[in-house]
C-alpha cells in the first residue's frame, strides 16, 4: 500500500464522502436531476409515478448523511465498522426523507392546461358578440379556470355579448355554439 493512503485517517475518508456528496447534491440542485439530464433512469420503477426512489438529489443526500454520521461515529470512539453502520442508517433515514419529501411535493403539483374537448357541452357565456358569418368570443369556466374561445354561432345567428351559449362542438381553433335554453 503506497504511504500517502496509510497516513490517511477513517475520519478524513467519512469527511471526504460527505464532501463528495454535498458537491454532488449542490450540482443536482442546479442542473436539476443529474441522472435525467445523461439519460439514465435509476429508478427501479422508472419513475413512473413522476418522481424516481433513487434520483440524483435522494442519493446525493444518502452519500453526504453517510459521510457524515460516519464522522460523528468515528469522533464518537466507535471503530469503522460501527461508524459506516451508522453512516449507513443516517443515509437511508435522510435519503428516505428527502424521497419522501419529492414524492409528496410531486403530488401536489397540477396541470392548468384545459384541453378545448374538455369544453363540449359546457355553457359559456358570449363576451364579444357573434354574427352571422363571423367569430366572437366566449367564456367559460372550468374548475377554477376560465377559458376564453373565439365561437361561431352553429345556426349562422346573431348572438348578443353576455348571452349563454352551450358549446356544441369544435371547429378547429373555434368553437360552434347554440343559444342555451334552460330546458
Amino acid at each position: 500500500m503506497p504511504e500517502f493512503l496509510s497516513n490517511i485517517s477513517s475520519l478524513a475518508v467519512f469527511l471526504a464522502i460527505a464532501a463528495i456528496g454535498f458537491v454532488f447534491l449542490l450540482v443536482s440542485l442546479v442542473l436539476g436531476d443529474v441522472f435525467d439530464n445523461f439519460g439514465v433512469d435509476a429508478s427501479p420503477d422508472g419513475g413512473a409515478n413522476g418522481h424516481a426512489f433513487l434520483d440524483s438529489r435522494v442519493i446525493s443526500v444518502f452519500v453526504t448523511s453517510f459521510g457524515g454520521f460516519g464522522a460523528i461515529g468515528i469522533q464518537m470512539g466507535l471503530g469503522i465498522v460501527p461508524s459506516s453502520v451508522l453512516g449507513l442508517v443516517g443515509g437511508v433515514v435522510l435519503g428516505g426523507v428527502v424521497s419522501l419529501f419529492g414524492r409528496f411535493l410531486h403530488k401536489q403539483q397540477s396541470s392548468s392546461s384545459v384541453s378545448t374537448a374538455q369544453l363540449i357541452g359546457r355553457t359559456a357565456q358570449v363576451i364579444v358578440s357573434i354574427t352571422p358569418g363571423t367569430l366572437g368570443q366566449v367564456s367559460c369556466r372550468i374548475g377554477e379556470e376560465r377559458v376564453e374561445k373565439l365561437a361561431r354561432s352553429k345556426d349562422n345567428q346573431e348572438i348578443k355579448a353576455g348571452a349563454i351559449v352551450l358549446v356544441e362542438e369544435i371547429a378547429g381553433d373555434s368553437l360552434i355554439v347554440s343559444p342555451y335554453t334552460d330546458a
